[in-house]
């Protein structure tokens, strides 16, 4: 029998349907986007609630409930998803946030302005589930793990310019805006015209906070040379050009995650423009002990670990575990010198004496990186006239040899002797386990390997977001390991 002779259903995609929905039957009851509703439920939302200006007393049109726009959102995150327009989306045809939009879904500019106008407040909320995980015995502060991440910015490498190109474009985007202020302005409709009015006011900004950006690393600079080379993004002139692990230059941020390490609890995030670690473990301390209290122990890398650090670390009574590294060059004396150790120290004279027998006499100190340095030097004369010169010091024609004693302070004695121990060993072994777990499970997990936000300010409160979202997930398991109810479970 030939197929058009069967009985088959067709399909009708023209035709309207109207069918009955059990939006309660929409997700298990196990799901995890009920789970996060309950768990944000029981928060305290006062912050947010704070701020909706319509009300019963004053009128106003209703807004969205702040339990429905951070649920949203961390379920969002939780799904690898960071777009606004695409939750938006997903809100029309996707169960679960149907399930949680109650099948009304969420128009874009509020998800979007929500997640990135409400930092204060989701900053406040992020401590109190904190303090909440930390009653339950989640956070410890016993060891606190620091650790750096770059994180994309949402920028092309492609978009930095040279100033007298930011220039440019801010002179035109001035004229744009002031050309569609005209309101003799013909060819545009009242709506067109103040978007594009808005679209140009926009870039404005833009071009001049990227000129006082230029102006920040101008003033790092230090040759004229250097300040022409400096490059900054067009579209968000506050990312920086940073190196990856490829060993290229892309524009990034470097996102700062605390973790404590009794339960891998993120402690503290935040996000800075500097491309290394070294100035940022104090900062670090100071975040976690505003949130919560003095940590007891901090563990970070060698990107964090320097002898300013050791030093200030251990007069803020906390105890840091750390890889410092050394540096061979001042043991060496540097490439074609004779190397500092063939030099005898004689601390009686408190001059060193060179292999030639010539004596280099001290001329001062200095204290640098927590580290006491003194220096010695020979006089040009004997330099000149000795047959190891070009051995000792070839490129030395008006200055005689120069070797430094170093001595270091009790901080940084008592930091290598701690170090040198099989407990500090292990206590430092801990670390890459537990801080970087949160790095990858945000980049991975999460989605956020670029940041959907431009601005110091806004990246900031989303890399809070994935923050409050990891944190919640953790609280969520540890409940459900316990057999605990997510409900009436925090306040």
């Amino acid at each position: 029998m030939s197929a058009d002779q069967l009985l088959l259903r067709t399909i009708n995609r023209k035709q309207m349907i109207f069918r009955t929905v059990d939006v309660e039957r929409l997700v298990e009851e196990d799901h995890p986007a009920r789970l996060l509703w309950e768990a944000v439920g029981r928060l305290d939302l006062e912050a947010f609630y704070q701020t909706i200006g319509s009300n019963t007393a004053t009128g106003g049109r209703p807004t969205y409930g702040p339990q429905l726009l951070i649920s949203v959102w961390a379920y969002a995150y939780s799904r690898g998803i960071g777009s606004a327009r695409e939750v938006a989306r997903r809100c029309e045809y996707e169960p679960a946030f149907q399930w949680l939009t109650g099948m009304e879904g969420v128009n874009y500019h509020s998800l979007s302005d929500f997640r990135v106008d409400k930092k204060e407040e989701l900053d406040q909320l992020f401590t109190h589930l904190l303090g909440v995980m930390s009653a339950a015995g989640l956070v410890s502060l016993e060891q606190v793990m620091v650790d750096g991440t770059k994180i994309k910015a949402n920028a092309s490498g492609k978009s930095f310019r040279r100033k007298k190109t930011l220039q440019e474009h801010l002179k035109k985007a001035q004229e744009q805006v002031e050309a569609l202020s005209d309101p003799h302005a013909e060819g545009l409709s009242s709506r067109q015209q103040k978007a594009q009015e808005r679209a140009s006011r926009e870039k404005q900004e833009r071009m001049e906070l990227a000129l006082e950006e230029m102006k920040k690393l101008q003033e790092q600079k230090r040759g004229v040379e250097e300040k022409e080379e400096v490059r900054v993004s067009m579209t968000d002139p506050e990312a920086r050009r940073m190196k990856q692990a490829d060993g290229g230059c892309a524009p990034n941020y470097n996102a700062q995650i605390c973790t404590d390490g009794a339960h891998g609890v993120i402690v503290d995030l935040d996000v800075t423009q500097a491309g290394n670690d070294f100035q940022q473990l104090l900062p670090a301390l100071d975040r976690v002990e505003q949130r919560l209290q003095t940590p007891q122990q901090m563990v970070a890398d060698g990107g964090y670990t320097s002898r300013e650090n050791v030093e200030k670390m251990a007069g803020r009574k906390v105890d840091f575990v750390g890889s410092l590294a050394d540096h061979a060059s001042k043991a060496s004396g540097g490439q074609d010198r004779f190397p500092v150790n063939l030099f005898v120290y004689d601390a009686e004279q408190n001059c060193f004496v060179c292999p030639s027998g010539k004596q280099l006499k001290y001329e001062g100190q200095q204290e640098k990186d927590g580290q006491r340095l003194y220096k010695y030097k020979a006089q040009n004369q004997d330099c000149q006239n000795c047959p190891l010169k070009m051995q000792c010091c070839p490129k030395n024609e008006k200055h005689g040899r120069s070797v430094i004693r170093s001595e270091e302070t009790a901080a940084m004695v008592a930091f290598r002797a701690k170090m040198a121990t099989e407990e500090a060993q292990a206590q430092y072994r801990r670390r890459s386990a537990i801080a970087e777990f949160p790095n990858a499970w945000i980049k991975a997990k999460l989605g956020l390997r670029q940041f959907h936000v431009r601005g110091l300010v806004k990246v900031k409160a989303e890399l809070l977001w994935a923050g409050l979202t990891f944190n919640l997930q953790k609280w969520i398991g540890f409940l459900q390991q316990k057999g605990l109810p997510i409900s009436g479970t925090m306040g």
